[in-house]
């Protein structure tokens, strides 16, 4: 495995920004950044053997720098939403940022995505590694967390979480991937096809936060336990479509433990991406807008241009009892995996 490291830029305040590329010998990549521990770029092969970008990337690190939809990057210290910003843990309370209409989202407006990390490569890996101090964005404790990339020769992305706090704290992150798989800036996903295999979705109120229900997928446009098309039900007369105007959802996975979650597919690229993952949701979201910042050789990215899938703890999991749980304790190690697989159709 090649790994090769180069600069990038520098921050407002003059940190350097670095990328690194893992490259396995057939020539298929992952590029990443330690600004905001981001994946920058995904090259793998297309039907026809042609290297194809599969992930939304921005042009240069002053792109990134103005980023607000977190492309790419590792998002916390607790990912998705908070319902009004406030929680309380071991009887006191704390209120952080409102910065998504009423409530706190992915850390903060600034959180873990915003920040240069330290950059270190261990054998065929890239670890990036950032003390989040007590009272960072209003959370708890000093936290260490380090984030592992590893890239296979048969073209699979391994992202290892870990993280430790010497005070208790609320703790869960995502990768925040955007994914188009017939090639960066190339068209909506919306012909992509997708199976999630769960049997509901976390009920959302008005302003997009968890209320507590689970809603069956059966016969509503969430039902992804076969594969369709995206574009199938995303403009359907559904309430909680209508919330955001596109799924933004976290899906209950079934099972437990580093199991299939996801599939995602397009017959035009022949490329498939299967998600694995050890976290009991995922976060589906189609953005339903055009992103701000130009694309890779300045491609514009359009609505419905790329589909996440956030492995996660279900959103506003530290005020609903019976979610699973996202404190971490004290002195206590927390370890997570998501796979990322690319693969050619059959």
């Amino acid at each position: 495995m090649k790994i090769t490291k180069n600069e990038f830029g520098m921050t407002k305040d003059n940190q350097p920004i670095s990328l690194y590329t893992i490259e396995n010998a057939s020539g298929a990549s992952v590029t990443l950044s330690d600004y905001g521990c981001r994946i920058i770029k995904i090259m793998v092969p297309n039907k026809e053997g042609k290297l194809t970008d599969v992930i939304l990337g921005l042009m240069n690190a002053d792109e990134y720098l103005a980023d607000d939809a977190s492309l790419g990057a590792v998002v916390g210290r607790c990912v998705n939403r908070i319902a009004k910003g406030h929680f309380t843990l071991n009887d006191k309370e704390y209120n952080l940022a409102i910065n998504n209409g009423p409530n706190h989202l992915h850390g903060g407006p600034t959180g873990f995505a915003q920040r240069v990390w330290t950059g270190k490569v261990t054998d065929d890996k890239v670890t990036f590694t950032r003390i989040s101090p007590d009272g960072e964005e209003g959370y708890p404790g000093n936290l260490t967390v380090s984030v592992t990339y590893g890239w296979s020769e048969d073209n699979e992305l391994s992202i290892v979480y870990e993280a430790s706090c010497d005070q208790d704290t609320v703790f869960s992150v995502t990768s925040h991937g955007y994914f188009n798989l017939n090639g960066e800036g190339n068209g909506t996903v919306l012909d992509q096809e997708l199976r999630i295999d769960a049997d509901a979705i976390t009920e959302l109120d008005d302003t997009q936060c968890p209320t507590g229900a689970f809603l069956s997928v059966e016969g509503s446009p969430f039902d992804f336990r076969e594969m369709k098309k995206i574009g199938d039900g995303i403009h359907c007369d559904n309430a909680q479509l209508k919330l955001g105007g596109t799924y933004d959802h976290n899906f209950v996975i079934n099972g437990d433990g580093l199991r299939e979650a996801a599939v995602l597919q397009s017959k035009e690229s022949g490329i498939r991406l299967t998600c694995f993952t050890d976290q009991p949701g995922v976060q589906l979201y189609v953005p339903c807008y055009t992103l701000h910042q130009k694309g890779i050789d300045g491609k514009d990215y359009p609505p419905y241009s790329a589909v996440c899938l956030e492995t996660q703890h279900y959103p506003n999991a530290i005020n609903i009892e019976h979610f699973p749980s996202v404190v971490l304790k004290a002195g206590e190690n927390f370890r997570s995996k998501t796979l990322y697989h690319f693969s050619v159709m059959g």
